[in-house]
């Protein structure tokens, strides 16, 4: 074996071995750990071996030995529930790669009998059990928008559907069924009323009268065939039996006697439960929507929006419970087409020919959408715009028999309909198939209604339809109600033959309002500490506990209307507040303030860059900071300016819009003090518990606290990489600094492939690298011990990758523990944080003054672990911060490894607690600062990439980057791991280290 110290041991880690154990924990050396999905994956791309080692942190060190360990890890299937996003890879195809991964363990298990053994099935990796309620804080009650469902006690039997030709439409195989439905059944069906998941599988409460039937059907087509005549299609349908679905074992699970979510029984219900709402409204993923549901308002761009509700089942520790919350999305405005363009397009499109970009932007939003004729009456044929013609309309010509003759589009419009076209100019949309292409002038199409618009939506649109689902919790509340009444469960044909009753009243659930924590801040400020009250506190007399030092700085202005003279008066206000604010910040920058245009923003900064380290670099000094002052709309200046200041120069840079320079309100200049701090070092506050080392699991042994992220490509941007993030407290006892990293890796992978990389180095043979072993070596290098207690917040995963995640980033965590030093494992307690889910909580009496803030929301530090949450899983709900506008959400942190042995209340109080230590304002956040620096990490990054995969884009509001965001706003939708690996994706450049050992990113 090579020498430990080759795996790229620091050597400051290695002298602190622990005697000379041989039993390395991390299995044999890490070249020999596999990681699952990702790298492993079966689609090319390296391959190590696709075996994931789940090894417990066994008590062998002596800091461990008050610890107990896990019970042996248990595996189930991946899930396909509610918030499962859109996985590409089938649940059984993800839990056979997950078994086949356990079997590959075990051969390896025999060759190396030193290795603590996992369970070599995929029926063993168990999340931790809840480890009893939590009891600290205030008892309340609050209602949540989950509705109580008794479980039927029917035979359910599932039935498997083949329907040829195969079409890949669920709207037609649906139609299909229907028609079946409506025919036969009552002469052969049994008189059952089937529920039908559109694709393969049929349910029903009880048996049919066969074992295996084959059908016929005819539909009439509404769409054209590519000979234009209106077809008549046969289908033939065969139902065979394919098993009974167990409602037993759901019912175990409920009741927290059984480990495992019979997901098949969770499904069927699911089903039932959307019969009848997709047959009357439009189903967009777990969503219906439809203009009748409340009004529809215009977006701008041809788009508007409708309203709709969210609907789930979702097994509780109450039982089963409908989760049902409302919601609102994009669809294309039914217009004629020539209307949508000239909004598309914002101008009288008659006045000027359209340019090539213009052509690119109506074929990009226009491509895929279907449309209906206009010019023959009531014959509304229907068809798919597959793209523009080339020439304009008065130049087209199409064959009109075999002897080659020739016919122009105008004149067959006019001989056949008596149709005059008038935009002779403009070019026809295209419809059918590139081989027998159809022409249709744009004015005689009309875009059919009820067509969702899946793309990016642009910042203005986000805003209005933002405002759409912005509702304050009592109308939210009041249209929820509405919607199960007007659901009308009791009366859906579905639920009835299956047995399944819904409650019209929202749960009530027990909840407790955790304290807010003490803040400490410097002893020479009027108040030297602080308790937050309603989530919420500010500066006043008090003094930043660690003011960093800003001596060598400069100011560039790209803001045609901010004067030299505005911006010197801007520049000394904001450093005399960094200086009352408890900053060492010198009143006169380096150089004085420049001006320069935003198209030569790179050679403005380096100039002046150069110029100041001129006068600098001869006393040895350097530049601490760099103030900007950017145009309102700044378009990609500001994504630029961070790139080459992080990735080139090397220097934290505070963006300020001319709005706020010409503002200057006191407000907004604190709040500038407090990025500008931890920019360059310093800290804003810290918990008084943590100074006083009275933090259980994290005061009383060297602590690492991490925050991860991926954020992926908007939907319709196919290629551009996803970016993971990566951060790490970097100060103990306090957690409050936060260093990060960042990197680009396959489209919509959600794994993080660069936890732990190994690579091979001609001298030293294999060296071991990634975020987690930099991060840990930072934290060395600032505070002089190695953590012995590790805490990971993951941010952004769905419930259905929960194992994936898991196995490859617990996995990725040994090794990187394992390459620092043989036997170091410091436990390890993995919790996700999610953002992306439905459930709502709403006060139990409004008027009640101490159970709401100013918003109308429930108080911060409400906490939920029982009734509405997991059976047996260690899971809570957590309302951490005051709501502002529109109705909370809580976040929900889900644990899924806990070596550290959590107690409820321990782990709920750290979470709400760290929530008060986020740098960038005086309020609770509403997810934990190491998962929100993460996404603003990974968010920081995109700008990072070369102009043609980054979106452009100035930096967006909250809403905009992917926290907040309505209901319906496009969704994170994780593809299943392996996606896309085999490609390679170009690294982002390097951020530079002086950079990266601070909190930048804020």
């Amino acid at each position: 074996m090579v020498p430990q110290q080759s795996y790229g041991g620091q050597p400051e880690y290695y002298q602190q071995g622990r005697g000379t154990q041989q039993h390395q924990r991390g299995g044999g050396p890490p070249q020999q750990h596999g990681g699952i999905g990702g790298r492993g994956a079966p689609s090319g791309g390296p391959s190590r071996p696709p075996a994931p080692e789940l090894h417990q942190a066994t008590s062998q060190t002596p800091y461990q030995a008050a610890m107990t360990t896990q019970p042996i890890p248990y595996v189930r299937p991946t899930e396909t529930s509610s918030e499962a996003g859109s996985s590409s890879q089938p649940p059984e195809q993800a839990a056979l790669q997950v078994t086949q991964q356990f079997q590959q363990l075990a051969v390896q298990q025999e060759a190396a009998p030193t290795q603590a053994v996992p369970p070599a099935s995929s029926k063993s990796l168990r999340f931790p059990l809840r480890p009893g309620k939590g009891s600290t804080g205030m008892r309340c009650i609050v209602k949540a928008n989950h509705f109580f469902a008794e479980l039927p006690d029917k035979d359910l039997h599932q039935y498997d559907v083949t329907i040829s030709p195969e079409v890949p439409s669920r709207g037609v195989n649906r139609a299909v069924m229907a028609q079946l439905v409506k025919l036969y059944r009552e002469s052969h069906l049994g008189k059952r009323l089937p529920a039908y998941d559109g694709r393969k599988s049929l349910y029903t409460a009880g048996p049919l009268p066969f074992v295996q039937k084959d059908f016929k059907i005819t539909l009439i087509d509404d769409e054209d065939g590519p000979g234009g005549a209106r077809r008549e299609r046969e289908f033939k349908v065969v139902i065979k039996l394919a098993g009974r679905a167990d409602l037993h074992h759901l019912g175990m699970f409920l009741e927290g006697r059984q480990a495992d979510a019979p997901q098949e029984a969770l499904q069927v219900l699911d089903i039932v439960l959307r019969e009848l709402p997709t047959s009357r409204f439009c189903p967009v993923g777990r969503s219906f929507y439809s203009p009748d549901l409340g009004r529809r308002q215009p977006l701008g761009d041809g788009l508007e929006s409708w309203r709709g509700f969210y609907q789930s089942i979702r097994p509780t520790q109450m039982g089963l419970s409908l989760n049902i919350d409302m919601s609102s999305t994009a669809f294309f405005e039914p217009l004629p087409v020539i209307d949508f363009v000239t909004q598309l397009l914002n101008r009288d499109v008659s006045s000027r020919p359209l340019s090539d970009a213009d052509r690119v932007k109506i074929k990009k939003a226009l491509r895929g959408v279907k449309v209906e004729v206009t010019h023959r009456g009531n014959m509304r044929r229907k068809y798919r715009i597959s793209g523009l013609t080339s020439q304009a309309t008065r130049e087209l010509t199409f064959p009109v028999d075999e002897n080659g003759t020739v016919k122009s589009v105008i004149e067959y419009f006019r001989e056949t309909y008596g149709f005059v076209i008038q935009h002779t100019q403009w070019p026809c949309l295209q419809v059918g198939n590139q081989q027998r292409p159809n022409y249709l002038p744009m004015e005689v199409c009309k875009i059919v209604e009820g067509q969702r618009y899946s793309k990016r939506l642009n910042e203005r649109q986000i805003t209005a339809l933002l405002k759409v689902t912005c509702q304050r919790p009592q109308e939210r509340e009041r249209d929820i109600l509405e919607t199960v009444r007007h659901n009308a469960y009791a009366n859906d044909p579905y639920a009835k033959e299956f047995g399944i009753k819904i409650s019209d009243k929202l749960a009530q659930v027990e909840a407790r309002i955790l304290p807010p924590p003490r803040l400490k801040y410097h002893d020479n400020g009027r108040e030297k500490d602080c308790l937050p009250q309603v989530g919420q506190w500010n500066m006043m007399n008090k003094k930043m506990v660690n003011g960093g030092t800003v001596n060598n700085w400069i100011c560039i202005n790209f803001s045609r209307n901010v004067q030299d003279s505005v911006a010197h008066g801007f520049c000394s206000e904001l450093a005399q507040m960094c200086q009352i604010s408890g900053m060492n910040f010198n009143p006169n920058p380096v150089l004085p303030p420049s001006s320069a245009r935003p198209d030569q923003v790179e050679r403005a900064l380096k100039t002046r860059f150069h110029d100041a380290m001129t006068k600098l670099q001869p006393h040895g000094r350097e530049l601490d900071l760099l103030v900007v002052i950017l145009p309102d709309n700044n378009g990609s200046l500001y994504g630029d300016l961070k790139r080459i200041c992080e990735t080139e120069l090397g220097v934290v840079s505070q963006c300020c819009l001319t709005k706020h320079v010409f503002k200057m309100s006191k407000q907004y200049l604190a709040n500038v003090a407090l990025k500008i701090n931890v920019k360059v070092g310093g800290r804003n506050t810290v918990l008084v518990d943590a100074i006083s080392r009275r933090i259980p699991l994290v005061s009383d042994r060297p602590t690492i606290i991490f925050g991860a992220d991926v954020t992926h490509p908007h939907p319709g941007e196919d290629s551009s990489p996803s970016i993971a993030a990566v951060v790490a407290s970097q100060d103990w006892p306090e957690i409050t600094k936060y260093a990060g990293l960042v990197s680009a890796q396959a489209h919509r992978q959600e794994l993080i492939q660069d936890l732990y990389t190994t690579r091979q180095d001609p001298v030293k043979g294999t060296v071991a690298g990634g975020m987690i072993k930099d991060l840990l070596i930072s934290f060395r290098r600032a505070t002089g011990q190695k953590p012995q207690r590790i805490i990971f917040y993951r941010d952004g995963v769905s419930e259905g990758q929960f194992y994936q995640v898991l196995l490859f980033e617990l996995d990725a965590i040994r090794k990187a523990c394992a390459s620092l030093e043989p036997n170091y494992q410091p436990p390890v307690t993995f919790v996700v944080v999610q953002k992306r889910h439905h459930t709502r909580l709403f006060a139990n009496n409004h008027r009640d003054r101490n159970a709401v803030d100013r918003s109308g929301n429930i108080i911060p530090g409400t906490v939920v672990d029982s009734k509405i949450c997991h059976p047996t899983e260690f899971d809570f709900y957590l309302c951490s911060h005051a709501g502002i506008q529109g109705t909370s959400r809580p976040a929900h942190y889900h644990v899924l490894w806990d070596e550290n042995k959590f107690t409820a209340d321990a782990l709920q109080s750290l979470t709400n607690n760290l929530c008060y230590t986020y740098a960038r304002c005086t309020r609770s956040v509403s997810i934990v600062p190491p998962a929100y620096y993460a996404h603003l990490a990974a968010f920081r990054a995109r700008f990072y990439m070369e102009p043609e995969t980054s979106d452009g884009g100035s930096v967006t509001s909250g809403a905009a980057a992917g926290r907040g965001g309505g209901a319906g706003v496009a969704g994170r939708n994780t593809r299943a791991p392996g996606a896309g690996v085999g490609a390679a994706v170009r690294p982002l450049p390097a951020l530079k280290d002086n950079v990266k050992r601070v909190m930048f990113y804020c």
